[in-house]
């Protein structure tokens, strides 16, 4: 397997091969998915959940993501790696620039914020200094204090507009990847559909570009109730490494996610 680039993602939209991405938060784990054909790994700031044991994502800190971004960086093999600015670490262009700059140089090669066309400014200012970006739209994690609570997101035709709209001004602003969560698969569908550039879903239906879950809870690792939009790969497999792989199978021929999966 070639080492995966912004290249390698673009010509997989426009082929219509689908996009695998898992989380990953320390070295064994980043050996186990990239070693079975994940395209991009995250460490998402979804480690203070599931590691840490918080409430949600707030408490992480730029030192957290800086240490398990390195600790990812030692084995993840030929996937892309990107990791996020956690909470309040992008509140000025200059704050983002030099937050994403410690995630770059503890081997992040693309960088994830959270929000929408107000972040344009921030996308071609990092870009500008040799920064690549995600943008994660429609149910942001960080902003859930906000939302009130884990909603799906623009299920109204004003605030599906809105994303949409945000979409293409991102694109233009220079953003890489877009990533969508928690959104109606017509709207997922639409927006995938209106920008030239890779776009990844997680409870946001089949038809975007790709797909991503967190490792922990495609493994059935985590205690109590799991989104709706997860599946259990475990269930069927021998192994974690066979979880793995039966998840890229499953995503690249379009078997997940299914419509249990999914927000009408």
């Amino acid at each position: 397997m070639a080492k995966i680039t912004l290249n390698s993602l673009a010509k997989m939209k426009q082929s219509g091969q689908k996009i695998t991405c898992l989380t990953a938060y320390d070295s064994t784990f980043a050996n186990l998915v990239s070693t079975q054909g994940i395209d991009v790994i995250l460490v998402g700031d979804s480690l203070g959940m599931v590691c840490q044991g918080q409430d949600s994502t707030v408490p992480v800190t730029m030192d957290d993501m800086c240490y398990h971004t390195r600790s990812v960086h030692k084995n993840i093999n030929d996937a892309m790696l990107m990791a996020d600015l956690p909470f309040a670490s992008y509140t000025t262009d200059e704050q983002a620039l030099q937050n994403a700059t410690r995630l770059m140089q503890s081997g992040a090669e693309i960088i994830k914020l959270e929000g929408e066309a107000w972040l344009a400014p921030v996308v071609t200012r990092l870009r500008q200094h040799g920064i690549p970006t995600c943008v994660h739209m429609g149910l942001t994690p960080q902003s859930v204090n906000v939302f009130g609570g884990y909603k799906v997101q623009g299920r109204d035709s004003d605030r599906a507009d809105a994303m949409i709209k945000a979409a293409i001004e991102l694109e233009a602003a220079g953003v890489a990847v877009l990533l969508l969560e928690c959104v109606p698969v017509a709207l997922a569908r639409e927006i995938t559909a209106a920008v030239s550039i890779p776009v990844i879903g997680i409870g946001a239906g089949p038809d975007t570009d790709g797909q991503i879950l967190v490792v922990y809870d495609m493994l059935d690792l985590t205690p109590g109730r799991k989104p709706r939009f997860t599946k259990n790969f475990m269930s069927e497999s021998g192994s974690a490494q066979e979880a793995v792989s039966s998840y890229v199978a499953a995503v690249r021929d379009g078997l997940f996610p299914a419509r249990e999966h999914c927000f009408e």
